[in-house]
């Protein structure tokens, strides 16, 4: 019996001959990722158990993005416990405001993760890299712990699920659209612990920005991990991302054998042809709760958000300044774009994105989760409703637990901004 791609990058990091689903491993990580908010934990857990030293200063992340800039005191201290932490052990990969980014946008950007790896982070999105065609993991603060130690975590291996997407995708239906699509089909708990494997021509044909928005919403139905095999598209992010002239034999290699055999072992296979598909929206209170665009032309909001580790890069940007040129937003509308790093917001800024931005009365924000987890710099208070291209809309996900957030792309929040109404990109499009 052959293995998924999953598999294969499980028993490539574990001493066992074999892996099957639900069997737990112990494997070595190739990164162990913290925030502001799950790191300081993992660091008073860490030296509790009366570690000193990291098992590798080059292998270990720390970004403070969630309440960074610090919001108020509390949040303070928890960035000072990362940068100290940093300091000690003089970590290599420590991002502080000013070269910081939301992290699941910030190390793939970076070069740190790449086909094949084995990656944990102490936050639920951790599943993001998952486009890249490794195996990216959430795990909790104990764990992260562990992994500082000496490199290591205990893992279940998940069964598989196969989705393959065909045909061709309408104007303005991106990777967004698809995963909301795809939730909404199987449910927030259709993938539960999991492996959710995205292939077919439509994936095929995607680029990586809407590839690690698929791979990000993994876990909005349950799914471990988010895994899309790696391709000449992905290569080429690679090569960027980690500064190379070219790609070596080696990697090349790599990815030919990231592939699920013929023969392996699926849980459950899904197959949509997705030509039809319209934009998708995700409405209170789940993400499995979609509906496509038309059917929702009534709903008035009072706030939309551009941004976060899902649609916070800069082919997002440029999609939402593209409608927004030369226009107005709603009056009485907030309109709040947050780019995903600092490499997009500079280059937001060059390409005078961040500029249509503001002229079209939003304004233009620091790299920050901010408002995805009701952190700061977009907070909703009872009885207001907002779209984002977050990724989560429970109750009480962005403020007052009597507030509404739905969920879209970028081209679907832009166009909504305008009318101050959950609108179809192809309305002000035509305009």
């Amino acid at each position: 019996m052959g293995y998924t791609i999953a598999e294969k990058i499980l028993l490539a990091h574990c001493s066992e001959k074999s892996v099957s689903p639900g069997q737990f491993i112990e494997a070595g990580v190739d990164l162990a990722l913290g925030n502001d908010i799950t790191a300081p934990f993992a660091i008073s857990e860490f030296k509790k158990a009366g570690f000193t030293h990291v098992f590798d200063r080059n292998k270990v992340v720390l970004v403070p993005d969630h309440f960074a800039p610090a919001k108020d005191l509390r949040s303070a201290n928890q960035c000072k416990l990362l940068a100290e932490f940093a300091r000690e052990q003089k970590i290599t990969n420590y991002f502080e405001i000013g070269c910081m980014g939301i992290e699941h946008a910030l190390l793939p950007e970076k070069g740190l993760v790449g086909p094949g790896d084995l990656v944990i982070g102490a936050d639920s999105h951790t599943c993001t890299y998952g486009a890249l065609g490794c195996y990216a993991t959430g795990v909790g603060s104990t764990d992260l712990a562990r992994a500082f130690a000496d490199g290591r975590c205990w893992l279940k291996v998940p069964a598989s699920l196969r989705f393959l997407y065909r045909g061709k995708l309408q104007k303005w239906v991106g990777g967004k659209d698809l995963i909301l699509f795809t939730i909404g089909q199987i449910g927030v708990d259709g993938a539960l612990y999991k492996a959710m494997e995205f292939g077919g021509p439509v994936i095929e044909a995607l680029g990586m920005d809407d590839r690690f928005a698929m791979s990000n919403m993994a876990i909005e139905a349950g799914g471990r991990a988010g895994i899309i095999a790696p391709d000449e598209i992905t290569l080429g992010y690679v090569r960027i991302a980690q500064g190379a002239k070219r790609i070596t034999q080696r990697l090349r290699s790599k990815i030919k054998e990231l592939r699920s055999d013929a023969d392996a072992r699926y849980e459950k296979t899904y197959e949509w042809d997705v030509s039809g598909l319209e934009p998708q929206v995700a409405c209170p209170h789940l993400p499995s709760n979609v509906k496509p665009v038309r059917e929702l032309k009534n709903v008035t909001l009072d706030q939309v958000v551009i941004g976060s580790c899902t649609n916070g890069r800069i082919s997002d940007l440029r999609v939402a300044a593209r409608l927004l040129r030369g226009k107005k937003i709603k009056p009485g509308m907030r309109l709040i774009v947050i780019p995903a790093t600092q490499k997009i917001y500079l280059e937001a800024v060059k390409e005078g994105l961040a500029e249509i931005f503001v002229k079209a009365g939003g304004v233009f924000e620091t790299p920050s989760c901010g408002p995805c987890l009701g952190g700061h710099m977009g907070i909703l208070t009872e009885g207001e409703t907002a779209l984002a291209t977050t990724n989560r809309n429970f109750v009480a996900r962005m403020g007052s637990p009597k507030s509404f957030v739905y969920l879209s792309s970028p081209a679907v929040a832009a166009a909504s901004a305008i009318t101050g109404r959950i609108t179809h990109p192809k309305e002000i499009a035509k305009g």
